[in-house]
């Protein structure tokens, strides 16, 4: 990963339908992203409770 990259692939799953989980690399929020065909979407991925799911933030 590049240092000036924000958001850092955690997961990837599919080909021409896409789901994905990106972490925020300076705020550790973590999002979904869904494709298909030539749609897409992107929201917060949240626990249980509604909350945000927020990873721990490497510092590297």
């Amino acid at each position: 990963m590049a240092k000036n990259e924000r958001f850092k692939t955690v997961y990837s799953q599919g080909t021409v339908d896409v789901t994905q989980i990106l972490v925020d690399t300076e705020t550790g929020v973590n999002y979904v992203f869904r494709k298909v065909a030539n749609a897409g979407g992107i929201t917060l991925l949240l626990d249980k409770d509604g909350k945000p799911v927020i990873s721990p933030i490497e510092n590297s």
